[in-house]
């Protein structure tokens, strides 16, 4: 999917696209609420989250995670007791400073993200190394002054959908292990959406403040740009030490305790409208869609009881599996208004009940992924249905992946790198020596950002493409949202 063959075809960008769908879709109404950064869940775009988040939730409780809710204010001497947490967030926490017409004795930060609040009561909570490890998650909202032009869904300053996770263990250890548990949860979540993703070490000067180091999952948006998804921290015990949170060891000894957090956000539903859409609208993978079938009678006014008869037959079939069912019987719109009206919406099957169809006893079935038409016989329309439903996903993941592999591309040379991202654009990667100096004359030269390295990639035999050393992993390197 190109930003040329898809968007423009309607004499839009991409960034025009995105916007016009997910208001015309009843997705998400942005810019029309009087506080800039914040934007409204309408119920269409609600129910997608609920079924993304559902999702998201089982991957969690399957591993051992468990759901709280922490306050949404946080006292300002506990938020600022970590110092370099603190300096990653100072220009963008909200401050509440006053009750009524009363000065606050302290501040109250509106939640930036919770790593202070939790671990703080975490010291009340654990002592002992038989309650580890500990995974706590919550699914809430956080603010973010943020100073930059704000895109709907992409930079807000209420992240509405903002999973946090937070866990607590014994040693360093069972720490890198939850890591990479985490990891695997967030792949798995991404690849049920037919999100291609990245998995990166974000480079020392751009790690979460006050984690010993950051993992990243980036995408790519159809204008070539990379927008991050979801990151993992290893925290070690920066925190625990700053709150006293000291467990007894197996061996008996005293020692703070490690930890780890990993979050996502509405970035991840925003990846997953913009890589699956077309000119068309919205593309929703099968499971996702709130309405995954929609029926639509051909009616005329001398088969109006025939064809009705039938629609409600076929719309009791599907029901009886499971399926989410509309039948549209509005009477106001023509057929193709209908079809239109689904098609943008991203419904993935539309069903077409007429005459024709009532006499040969089938249905036709239209996919909104590949814009395909299929007779059915109804006695087979649960077996087929099943069988395109997981087609429908399969197609979606693998036509996401093949764009983003296209746009993925090594270089030794920076030269033929920084020609890539101007005329391509997308991710490129070259060898790197490690070094700070280095890393960061690549983004002065390509003018672009760091993603960081490959978690498991050696530049064997290569020589850094600044400083001629030799490399020891490659440096990834793109322009981002």
């Amino acid at each position: 999917m190109s930003e040329v063959n898809v968007y423009r075809d309607l004499g839009r960008s991409f960034s025009e696209w995105f916007d016009y769908v997910l208001e015309v879709s009843e997705v998400y109404d942005y810019g029309r609420y009087p506080a800039k950064g914040m934007g409204v869940w309408l119920p269409y775009g609600f129910k997608i989250r609920e079924n993304a988040l559902s999702i998201l939730r089982g991957l969690l409780n399957s591993t051992g995670h468990e759901e709280i809710l922490l306050p949404l204010l946080i006292p300002e001497n506990i938020i600022k007791k970590e110092s370099e947490h603190i300096r990653g967030f100072e220009d963008q926490v909200y401050w509440v400073t006053h009750g009524g017409l009363e000065p606050l004795d302290i501040k109250l930060a509106l939640r930036p993200t919770s790593e202070t609040s939790l671990t703080y009561l975490e010291s009340f909570w654990i002592k002992s190394y038989k309650q580890l490890p500990k995974k706590y998650y919550q699914v809430v909202s956080i603010f973010r002054y943020e100073t930059k032009a704000t895109r709907a869904m992409i930079r807000v300053r209420e992240v509405s959908t903002f999973k946090e996770a937070h866990t607590v263990h014994e040693d360093f250890n069972d720490c890198e292990r939850q890591v990479l548990e985490a990891i695997d949860v967030y792949s798995k979540f991404f690849n049920s959406l037919g999100i291609p993703y990245i998995i990166s070490k974000r480079p020392e000067w751009d790690k979460f403040a006050g984690a010993i180091y950051t993992i990243a999952f980036d995408t790519l948006l159809p204008d070539g740009r990379a927008l991050q998804i979801g990151t993992v921290h290893n925290l070690g015990q920066n925190f625990t030490k700053v709150f006293e949170v000291r467990i007894q060891k197996r061996d008996g000894s005293i020692d703070y305790a490690w930890q780890t957090s990993y979050g996502i956000s509405e970035r991840v539903l925003a990846s997953m409208f913009a890589v699956h859409g077309d000119r068309r609208g919205l593309v929703l993978p099968f499971h996702i869609a709130p309405i995954q079938i929609v029926i639509i009678p051909l009616i005329t006014a001398e088969t109006y009881d025939d064809v009705l008869k039938y629609s409600s037959k076929v719309r009791e079939v599907l029901i009886s599996k499971g399926y989410r069912v509309y039948e549209d019987l509005r009477d106001e719109l023509r057929p193709g208004e209908k079809f239109y009206y689904w098609e943008f919406r991203g419904v993935p099957l539309r069903v077409e009940v007429g005459m024709k169809e009532v006499e040969g006893n089938y249905v036709t079935v239209f996919r909104r992924d590949t814009l395909e038409r299929i007779k059915v016989e109804l006695k087979e329309l649960l077996n087929k249905v099943e069988e395109i439903g997981l087609d429908y996903n399969n197609t979606l993941s693998s036509r996401a992946w093949q764009v983003f592999k296209s746009k993925t591309m090594r270089f030794t040379d920076i030269s033929k790198a920084k020609e890539f991202l101007n005329n391509s654009k997308g991710i490129v990667e070259l060898p790197w020596c490690g070094k700070h100096e280095c890393g960061l004359k690549l983004l002065e030269v390509l003018e672009c950002d760091a993603l960081g390295t490959p978690l498991d990639s050696e530049a064997k035999g290569l020589s850094c493409a600044v400083c001629g050393a030799n490399a020891n992993t490659f440096m990834r390197l793109t322009r981002k949202y």
